[in-house]
């Protein structure tokens, strides 16, 4: 367009002076893919290769081959980096760990990724085998892992890559609460954002490196926050809340998102879209140009057929588990993330409703799942024990315990404390009923508990079921750690769900007013 545009040598000599001065880049990203090696619905499960081969489905890796070596093709200078989270949620996970993750994103060519809290659901003897088997450095800057010998000398918290004639500054950033969302276990310490990555801005300046990338798995607000707070970065490709950016329909913001001189980029989830960020830096490494746009990988995009075979010679000794029918349900079920972390939802109803039917001759009163638990929706019809193992991927065991109404009530509260942020946190529930001001301040929002039609006693002992992940304090319920005669080593959730289905016919699904919003 710019030729187009000259009109004189002298014209063309000013602009070529003023380009040598710039550098532009290609940030190609992605973030929570979550093991979707294979093709997702729309309904961010499992898709059928009927399904597949009609193009009605998305991603998976062998589209996400194809999408990275076209965007790389489109571009003279480009990086490829991940926001975290590559563990957890398929049977892929449950069966190879990491290892088929970094086998991929080795074939792929990623030059850096973050830690997300879901790399230390197994704790830090699976994290230190990814970390090992990658190619390439994994970052987190806002943690002191010195205590933890199997990733204390494992991972950095920058690096510096050289692309295009140019140094680049990577930083990594991970949840500050990843002790209350995974298993880091206790010698892994947990700091604040901003101050984390200032520190190593200022490091990497200090070595000259003007160009700087955090690669934040701490969702959409607080890399805002980031970004207000520190001083020298300019770009932070996010994760974590799963937030997609652009002109779509279900955006949530601006691709990028500009605050200050800061791009802030992030591209949904589980491998469905492949971002691609466009930026020029003037040389004093200040971006004075950034476009772009998460693009989506639908049937459209051939999948690669390399990659293809190889995901299917990894599905061969999962094939047998996922593909029994289990049940059937009349109609689909909703498990996502935007619905569950903040109303009632049917899948929520669904899992509850198990989880107490299956302990209710124990002296078991209600049943709490919390919504970060829940990922993804099942479609009517059949239902696989693949698409439950999807809906709840984290092989948390079922727990029972005592507590009473006043730590009930506690743990509510909690449970509405970061609803605005649409945290995992927010509780379903069966056998009771509650309500919920978002007008009042955390801490006062809860009302109306009802528990087998009578009024919340806070001085009387209740029977909870949830999972052992809640009842060690996972999702802030600390006040959990402490409860009577708690046993955390009953069934996988996802086996009591699949039976409780199998019991019901087909399985209508519903919601009956249990937690009302307000």
């Amino acid at each position: 367009m710019l030729t187009r545009l000259l009109t004189s040598t002298t014209a063309f000599t000013m602009i070529a002076g003023m380009a040598a001065a710039d550098y532009s880049l290609t940030i190609l990203h992605t973030n929570d893919f979550h093991a979707r090696f294979e093709p997702i619905s729309k309904y961010d499960s499992g898709c059928s290769a009927e399904d597949n081969e009609a193009g009605e489905c998305f991603g998976g890796s062998a589209r996400l081959v194809t999408a990275v070596n076209e965007a790389r093709a489109r571009s003279n200078n480009s990086i490829l980096v991940d926001g975290g989270d590559q563990f957890q949620g398929t049977l892929f996970y449950t069966y190879y760990k990491g290892k088929l993750a970094a086998e991929f994103m080795n074939l792929m060519g990623y030059d850096a990724m973050t830690v997300g809290n879901h790399e230390f659901d197994d704790g830090p003897e699976v994290l230190r085998g990814f970390v090992d088997a990658l190619d390439f450095p994994i970052l987190m800057s806002n943690a002191d892992i010195s205590g933890e010998p199997l990733l204390a000398d494992a991972i950095q918290k920058s690096t510096v890559i050289e692309q295009g004639g140019e140094k680049i500054g990577l930083i990594g950033l991970t949840p500050q609460n990843t002790d209350e969302l995974a298993s880091p276990g206790p010698n892994v310490i947990f700091t604040d954002p901003s101050d984390a990555v200032q520190a190593e801005v200022d490091k990497l300046e200090a070595e000259g490196v003007n160009k700087i990338i955090v690669l934040s798995h701490s969702g959409y607000n607080v890399d805002q926050q980031v970004a207000e707070n520190t001083t020298g970065v300019d770009v932070i490709v996010g994760g974590h809340t799963n937030t997609l950016l652009g002109d779509h329909e279900d955006a949530v913001g601006p691709y990028p998102t500009m605050v200050g001189d800061t791009a802030i980029v992030q591209a949904y989830a589980y491998g469905k879209f492949l971002g691609e960020l466009n930026v020029t830096f003037d040389d004093e490494g200040v971006i004075t140009e950034a476009s772009g746009a998460p693009i989506i990988i639908d049937g459209s995009v051939v999948e690669d057929q390399a990659a293809k075979d190889r995901v299917a010679e990894a599905a061969v000794p999962l094939d047998e588990i996922r593909n029994e029918v289990v049940a059937e349900t009349a109609g689909p079920l909703t498990g996502d993330r935007t619905v569950c972390r903040a109303e009632e939802c049917d899948m929520g109803n669904l899992i509850a409703d198990a989880m107490l039917a299956r302990v209710k001759d124990q002296g078991i009163d209600v049943a709490l799942m919390n919504s970060g638990g829940i990922r993804a929706d099942i479609d009517a019809g059949e239902v696989t024990m693949g698409e439950v193992l999807t809906v709840l991927p984290f092989q948390n065991t079922l727990s029972t315990f005592q507590v009473s109404g006043e730590t009930l009530k506690e743990a509510l509260e909690n449970a509405a404390s970061q609803h605005e942020e649409g945290a995992g946190r927010f509780l379903q529930v069966s056998g009771m009923t509650y309500a919920v001001d978002l007008s009042q301040e955390p801490g006062s929002r809860i009302s109306d508990v009802m528990i087998g039609g009578e009024a919340l006693d806070p001085a009387k002992t209740y029977g909870v079921a949830s999972n052992n992940f809640v009842r060690n304090g996972g999702d802030g319920f600390a006040m959990f750690r402490d409860a009577e005669n708690a046993y955390d080593f009953g069934p996988d959730v996802a086996d009591v769900v699949a039976e409780y289905l199998a019991e019901q016919g087909s399985y209508e699904p519903y919601t009956d007013g249990r937690i009302t919003v307000k």
